[in-house]
């Protein structure tokens, strides 16, 4: 297809150029306008090996920094716990009573005391306490699990991107590379002759187009590449090649089947949920209150020489009044049920929300789907009939100039939509893994393989 829009390119230009031959000067400086388009060099490729998707996404789990960054952070819930449900720490107590005042020095006519003192919290609570400190790290494994997940979907997204710009930037090389040729036959293969002046200015506006491609291309490019590059914890400047296809999924799993996986699998979910049971374990933290708490002491006491027994001890215990300040705990209890209430509410929104996500996402995956399968089983191949047709009648005069370079254009731009329609879905089933909180299983059957 690509040599055959070759030889067409050429035999239209040569046409163009057998007519400027005959016409004045400015006439053949438009063609000097037309090779000033594109006489600048191609942007020179990055060099070195093109990474695939799955290298890509190892190099950014492995160095992305926002996942070291979170991995920190289990790492900090996980030091936390083992202090959660430990006693508090005993305490040493030194008691001189009995001292006289005037012989403040006379520690031996005074009782001395020593003690060592355990304060113990009501029971249940210690285990409620270390159970919030679990859910914690639970909740920090999911911002983590997220923060990867995130990571992952953008890799995808700037890898296809990027995949597509490559692909853009060869079939635009090509047709340029073809522009220039037929350019330089041109001005070579002055005969006489001649062609209306709305042919130059189709051909220039079309060539133009083709320059306007160029740029864009080549900053989409290097705009995913340094998103890639930033992703995988590395220099934004690094030179990046890709690699890949842009297999289609003849099938799309079903809308309640992906619910299903998100409600087992997506972080946010996850972490919702460890919040709603954390804040529960707070609620019942919360009546424990009423427990009382409790103090015990020992201590060895050394009377003065004067005492029948000088060497005694003592013992001690304490118990908390909570029923005495029940203002005060009622209201952490009512605290705690306001927050359970809460968190149950902002779950529910959040589940409501991801289902919203899945059909937006699956719907707009089935409809990149159904415009990869209308470009590549009808519109190409008609284009390509269409452009077989219009050089037969060129080359037999039965069709004019601008005939054959709309037809030309016409294969262009439909080869450029099916490649990102194709990129397009796999952006789409990247969002739809985002939404479901889980890689898609993309083994199925393709309707399509492999890439332009």
């Amino acid at each position: 297809m690509r040599s055959f829009a070759a030889v067409v390119c050429l035999t239209a230009f040569c046409a163009m150029g057998s007519a400027l031959r005959a016409q004045t000067q400015p006439d053949a400086d438009t063609l000097s306008n037309f090779d000033a388009l594109f006489a600048s060099e191609p942007v020179p490729q990055p060099s070195g090996p093109a990474l695939t998707l799955d290298e890509i996404e190892r190099m950014a789990l492995e160095q992305n920094p926002d996942i070291a960054a979170a991995v920190r952070r289990v790492a900090t819930a996980e030091a936390n716990v083992p202090a959660a449900g430990v006693l508090d720490d005993p305490q040493a107590m030194y008691r001189g009573w009995g001292v006289p005042l005037n012989q403040p020095w006379n520690y031996n006519q005074a009782q001395n005391m020593f003690m060592v003192t355990q304060a113990l919290p009501g029971p249940g609570k210690r285990s409620l306490r270390a159970g919030v400190a679990s859910s914690e790290v639970t909740e920090a494994k999911d911002e983590l699990a997220a923060v990867r997940l995130r990571v992952r979907v953008e890799v995808r997204r700037a890898f296809y991107g990027l995949l597509v710009a490559q692909d853009e930037l060869k079939i635009h090389d090509e047709h340029v590379g073809i522009a220039r040729q037929a350019i330089e036959a041109a001005r070579i293969r002055y005969t006489v002759g001649k062609v209306p002046q709305q042919d130059l200015l189709k051909a220039r506006l079309e060539l133009t187009r083709l320059a306007e491609h160029m740029i864009r291309f080549d900053r989409d490019a290097e705009v995913a590449r340094a998103r890639l590059n930033t992703l995988a914890g590395r220099d934004p400047a690094t030179p990046l090649r890709v690699q890949g296809d842009y297999g289609v999924l003849a099938a799309l799993p079903s809308e309640s089947d992906l619910e299903q996986l998100a409600l087992a699998s997506r972080p946010d979910l996850l972490e919702a949920e460890a919040d709603a049971a954390q804040s529960r374990q707070q609620q019942s933290l919360a009546r424990k209150a009423y427990v009382p708490d409790f103090t015990v002491a020992a201590g060895y006491m050394l009377m003065p020489p004067s005492s029948t027994m000088r060497n005694t001890y003592m013992v001690e215990g304490a118990m908390s009044l909570p029923w005495l300040d029940h203002r005060k705990h009622n209201a952490e209890i009512a605290t705690a049920t306001a927050v359970v209430g809460q968190q149950d509410a902002e779950l529910a929104a959040l589940r409501t929300e991801a289902f919203g996500q899945i059909k937006e996402f699956l719907e707009e995956a089935a409809a990149a789907q159904k415009f990869a399968a209308l470009y590549q089983k009808s519109l190409r191949p008609e284009a390509e009939a269409t452009l077989h047709a219009a050089v037969i009648a060129y080359e037999n005069n039965q069709a004019d100039f601008l005939n054959l370079l709309d037809s030309q254009m016409q294969v262009i731009d439909i080869d450029l939509a099916w490649l990102q329609a194709r990129a397009d879905f796999n952006t789409r089933m990247a969002d739809l893994e985002l939404a479901v909180g889980a890689p898609i299983d993309r083994t199925a059957p393709s309707a399509q393989e492999g890439k332009q």
